[in-house]
């Protein structure tokens, strides 16, 4: 039987069916339990005529319900099309209609419920509800049914080559972008994953990110794959609370983009609280400032950091640098993953010498199957087997990875290209700038000047002549920000990625 994750899933029910597979505030689901809910799930979908292959929807929050959904999918033989929860019904109906998908699992208390039931669709509405929240619309099927199901124990086969999932990436407009992953794709990353974060069904990790964005997909699926345990904590609203569960259950990793460890460091004293069952914590999402690394290490001396890099279209991850290279290696996003080849390219496809910066590309089983429906935007980053990832970077002399920017970011004013990264790691040094993001604005004299948002940190007196002044002190003068706006926060995806574009 091929290595997916469903087999994996079923590896760890079989190994460890009474272990806590996912936690949240009110509830603890057993491996045993997951596993028996997404048979319901994939009984529900065979008898309701799901071929192999057909696309399911899903607009579900992180919970025990979404994993038993998606395991109950990839049971049946089909697809998941896992949505941003944060969606408007306009978008939603749109991404429905392009993956063809022909069922929706929708939180039945989501906002926008209604207004996907109002607008119609060719598909099956399922009100996704933990608790029996009563009568569903004539058009909807209701949760608690498919809970009152016998589970099947029909088992799809399904091989590597079979398609898996279907995401949608974020920061895109227009026509929707949706990366296609089969089941070797997602099993090479996770493999790779699991190797060199030394993860064993004994770990279980306080989890924030979305699971429907690539980085929070991988750590459902790294952890099911293993037997190990997630806990919940769907909200950084109380950055407080998040340390608390941390300490409270004793979890032995973290994961987070740059602005979750910002938010972190800035509101809440590490020290008060407990965490030495922490052995290792995890950044992907965007570059992090070596000054914001420094940091995190600083403040947890003990625990391993993993500064990461991916992309979706590589099923998540791409390069992880060493926890014993932090130092060493500062600022790298580090070596290609297990099973994994990273290379340079300038645009001729030529690999580029030590410190010359060109594009990263990649090559791997774990590399993306194209775009859904959209074969010129899969030629123009698929060449010969090797993904073009369209971020710029360059190696040392020992093959370290050090990103120079993404080429759609880079700012050109007059006759200079310039990264806005080098910027942000230099403001980001000043002890009182909790985030920042640097842009560039339309000059008609140089076609762009650069501007700087900053957030500043509570009660901070931070202004712009300190800032400017730093920036010269550290940077050449056509890279001095001619604006500074401070703001409250920056604009952010679900997954917290900062969207300049909403900035520009």
């Amino acid at each position: 039987m091929p290595a997916t994750l469903v087999n994996r899933f079923r590896e760890s029910v079989a190994k460890h069916p009474d272990s806590v597979a996912i936690a949240d505030s009110t509830h603890r689901v057993s491996y045993r339990e997951l596993s028996d809910v997404a048979a319901k799930v994939s009984h529900f979908l065979l008898s309701s005529g799901l071929q192999k292959g057909d696309r399911v929807a899903m607009v579900v929050a992180n919970s025990a319900e979404y994993a038993a959904i998606f395991y109950g999918i990839w049971s049946a033989g089909g697809v998941t099309v896992a949505l941003n929860t944060q969606a408007k019904a306009k978008d939603i109906i749109n991404w429905m209609t392009h993956s063809d998908a022909k069922w929706l699992f929708m939180d039945q208390r989501h906002p926008e419920r209604k207004a996907v039931l109002e607008a119609g669709g060719e598909f099956t509405q399922v009100d996704v509800s933990r608790e029996d929240a009563g009568a569903t619309d004539n058009n909807s099927v209701d949760w608690q049914q498919i809970i009152g199901m016998e589970p099947t124990d029909r088992k799809i086969v399904l091989s590597h080559s079979d398609l898996a999932s279907i995401i949608y990436t974020s920061g895109t407009t227009g026509n929707p972008k949706g990366v296609t992953l089969s089941h070797g794709n997602l099993n090479a990353n996770i493999e790779s994953i699991l190797a060199y974060l030394h993860l064993t069904a004994a770990d279980s990790i306080l989890n924030v990110l979305p699971f429907y964005y690539s980085y929070g997909n991988s750590i459902l699926h790294t952890h099911l794959a293993i037997g190990s345990s997630i806990v919940l904590e769907n909200s950084l609203l109380y950055p407080h609370r998040v340390m608390e569960k941390m300490a409270e259950e004793k979890v032995s990793g973290f994961s987070g983009v740059p602005s979750t460890f910002a938010l972190l460091l800035s509101r809440v004293n590490i020290d008060d609280y407990d965490l030495s069952s922490l052995r290792y914590i995890t950044q992907a999402g965007g570059a992090m400032a070596p000054v914001l690394a420094d940091r995190l290490s600083n403040a947890l001396p003990h625990t391993e950091l993993f500064i990461m890099y991916g992309q979706t279209e590589a099923s998540a991850r791409l390069t992880y640098l060493p926890p014993n290279m932090l130092e060493q290696k500062r600022g790298s996003i580090g070596v290609a993953i297990p099973n994994t080849t990273i290379e340079v390219r300038n645009k001729a496809g030529e690999v580029m010498a030590p410190g010359v910066t060109g594009e990263i590309c990649a090559h791997g089983e774990n590399i993306m199957q194209g775009y859904w429906k959209d074969t010129q935007k899969t030629d123009e980053v698929l060449k010969d087997g090797w993904l073009y990832t369209g971020d710029l970077a360059h190696t040392d002399a020992d093959g370290y990875l050090y990103i120079d920017g993404r080429s759609s970011d880079m700012i050109k004013s007059g006759a200079n290209r310039i990264s806005p990264k080098e910027i942000e790691e230099v403001i980001q040094e000043l002890e009182e700038v909790q985030e920042v993001a640097v842009t560039g604005c339309p000059d008609e004299l140089l076609g762009e000047i650069i501007k700087a948002y900053v957030v500043p940190k509570q009660g901070s007196e931070l202004n712009q002549r300190v800032i400017q002044r730093h920036c010269k002190s550290n940077l050449a003068i056509y890279k001095i920000p001619k604006t500074i706006e401070f703001i409250e926060e920056l604009p952010k995806t679900a997954s917290g990625k900062i969207k300049k574009f909403l900035l520009k």
